[in-house]
């Protein structure tokens, strides 16, 4: 049985003080940003707005100098990621690439890929897309049928990806693909390739509309699309475990718990001092991000110290997406008929509300996360 424990994370004085440049940046840039883009959150993209992070040093904060990077700690970085999900910036262009493109590449592509485009990721130039969920494979990732043949031209690959969040604003996927097959260990077989998604010829990608009437996801079809051989990341047949690694990144960072923010803050704008039914359901919305930040925290210390924390990524993800999904129905039972209609709070509830069952799919469904946590504690 794996150790769940998270030792609690403490912010060195040097974080404080970059938590207020941030807000003095963010105060300046986010003027004419609007509540309902700001409702977005970390879906929210904006081309401009990364290439002002990066030119900061706000992208890219703990690489090494030799890709781009600044050196910095993982828990600046963590403060950076804070403010900008408390404001609702539109950081989404960026977000795949920093968040776990870039660490794969330099992980597994050190001396090949990685020199060549981390620094564009971390100038804000190079934004990525995730190639894994297909159809027919749900969440079962060991089961996806996109197939990928080494041939003396390349890599030719083959089949669909679904649910692709920016892939139609995406320079560069990282698709899981088969390049093999599976045996008694319905995980081998897999590998990562990197795609470069405008110089490649035989993919399509189609919108795919969201609740609000919005384009975000899309699906993407590969006809005999040709990647060069050296765009394989890592070993054949990694695959499994390179997308394990990548996972415990995208699983426990603040993002888990801030979707919900905006909506938090239009409901503590709007809230009675006086009734105690305001404050006590506030209140306990408050304490649990309390809670979940100091777990996020201390996986951000993990992954610093070189660990996978995978279990402990896994349970942050899962709890983050339960708090966000409550804020809506908790918001609609506190000002579902206080919130005159057009107001900034009866938008921020309907665009929650909407976007709020995602909360539980991206990262990995709610089911399978309990698997990770339950194999990992002996229970299955």
């Amino acid at each position: 049985m794996r150790d769940l424990t998270i030792e609690p994370a403490t912010l060195p004085p040097a974080c404080e003080a970059l938590r207020a440049e941030v807000r003095a940046f963010l105060a300046e840039a986010m003027v004419d940003v609007t509540p309902a883009m700001r409702t977005r959150n970390w879906s929210g993209a904006s081309a401009q707005f990364s290439r002002q992070m990066a030119a900061r040093g706000w992208i890219g904060m703990t690489w090494p100098r030799r890709y781009g990077g600044h050196e910095r700690s993982a828990l600046e970085r963590y403060v950076v990621l804070e403010e900008m999900l408390a404001a609702g910036a539109p950081v989404g262009a960026h977000w795949v690439a920093e968040r776990q493109s870039a660490p794969l590449l330099m992980r597994f592509a050190p001396d090949t890929l990685a020199p060549r485009i981390v620094p564009r990721i971390a100038r804000g130039e190079a934004f990525f897309c995730i190639g894994m969920s297909e159809p027919d494979a749900g969440s079962d990732l060991a089961s996806i049928r996109t197939k990928a043949v080494n041939t003396p031209r390349g890599w030719v690959i083959n089949g669909r990806k679904v649910w692709t969040s920016g892939a139609h604003r995406a320079h560069y996927m990282i698709a899981l693909v088969r390049t093999g097959e599976r045996g008694p260990d319905r995980h081998a077989g897999l590998s990562q390739l990197l795609i470069d998604l405008h110089a490649t010829r035989g993919i399509t990608v189609r919108p795919i509309v969201n609740a609000l009437g919005e384009h975000d996801f899309n699906e993407v079809t590969f006809d005999d699309a040709c990647v060069p051989h050296e765009h394989l990341i890592g070993r054949e047949g990694d695959g499994w475990r390179q997308v394990g690694a990548e996972l415990a990144f995208e699983r426990s960072g603040p993002e888990r718990y801030l979707s919900s923010t905006q909506l938090l803050l239009e409901m503590l704008d709007a809230a009675d001092a006086s009734n105690p039914r305001d404050a006590v359901a506030i209140g306990r919305v408050v304490a649990h991000y309390g809670t979940l930040r100091q777990m996020s925290l201390g996986v951000a210390g993990l992954l610093a110290r070189g660990e996978q924390p995978m279990l402990a990524a896994a349970l942050v993800k899962d709890q983050g997406a339960l708090l966000e999904q409550a804020i809506p129905d908790i918001a609609h039972e506190l000002f579902g008929g206080r919130a005159p209609p057009g107001s900034t709070l009866a938008q921020a509830m309907r665009d929650t509300a909407l976007a709020a069952p995602s909360f539980s799919l991206r990262g990995g469904t709610r089911e399978i996360l309990r698997g990770i946590v339950a194999r990992g504690l002996g229970l299955r």
